[in-house]
């Protein structure tokens, strides 16, 4: 082979190798141009998902043609608690000195008629579960409540146990100065989040109406002034626009 020859065979060589590396390029960027889409497409499933879910829960907890108070579910904002035993509270009565940023609310807890529902309320005060929490939600039309009782503020959040309903009116009927809980659609979901009933409401008995648990007997005038400021943005439900805050609960038992 003369050398010209030989030169033309090692440059076709030269040519064919870079062609070949070329090519080998190519199709690494392709394989990884299609992972890199395929893990897009997963995160957008995911994050699909996670608003799905993250929309049904806030749709669960809002009121039903403005007619219910809801919380409890989700969130768990100071790790899981274990539902204490309704003895704690049975046969008892309880007085609780609920201090807010706008004063003090004095309640009677009812451990006869709501056992488990005051059982879970003293213990949720003696692990100052609610200091510094604000009551998330007020309702100015059709119902009249102050919601409260989330640390996260969100209205989602939750002590980490649910149990069912305790002494709930079977006409819906509310008094002014009702303490009751907050529940979802679901009945075994009471939880931490509590109302107080600031005028005469009429609440719905499907699926079992709202535990009553206790009255306001000083301090519903701190709940009158807030729920006259009405709701923030000028809506009729939703946070308060004279924010309220609770500082601490502290409980003692009603001597006969």
């Amino acid at each position: 082979m003369s050398p010209k020859a030989r030169d033309r065979a090692r440059a076709k060589r030269r040519a064919e190798k870079r062609q070949a590396l070329f090519e080998r390029r190519n199709a690494e960027r392709a394989r990884n141009r299609q992972v890199i889409g395929a893990v897009l497409a997963v995160l957008l499933v995911v994050g699909g998902l996670v608003g799905i879910s993250y929309a049904a829960n806030s749709n669960d907890r809002k009121p039903a043609a403005a007619a219910s108070p809801t919380g409890t579910a989700s969130a768990t904002p100071s790790g899981a608690r274990k539902l204490p035993d309704k003895s704690l509270a049975a046969g008892k009565t309880f007085i609780a000195t609920v201090t807010t940023n706008r004063g003090p609310l004095v309640v009677e807890l009812d451990g006869t008629k709501a056992p488990q529902t005051v059982a879970s309320f003293l213990s949720l005060a003696r692990s100052d579960y609610w200091a510094g929490s604000r009551c998330h939600r007020l309702t100015t039309a059709g119902i009249f409540v102050l919601q409260c009782g989330d640390p996260t503020g969100t209205g989602n959040g939750n002590p980490g146990y649910g149990f069912g309903i305790e002494n709930a009116p079977r006409d819906g009927s509310y008094p002014t100065g009702t303490l009751a809980m907050a529940r979802t659609s679901d009945p075994n979901s009471n939880g931490g989040q509590f109302f107080i009933v600031y005028k005469p409401t009429k609440l719905p008995t499907d699926g079992g109406g709202y535990s009553i648990f206790g009255k306001v007997t000083a301090g519903l005038d701190i709940v009158d002034k807030v729920a006259a400021g009405g709701v923030a943005g000028g809506q009729t439900d939703g946070a308060p626009a004279q924010p309220i805050s609770i500082l601490k609960v502290v409980v003692t038992e009603k001597k006969a």
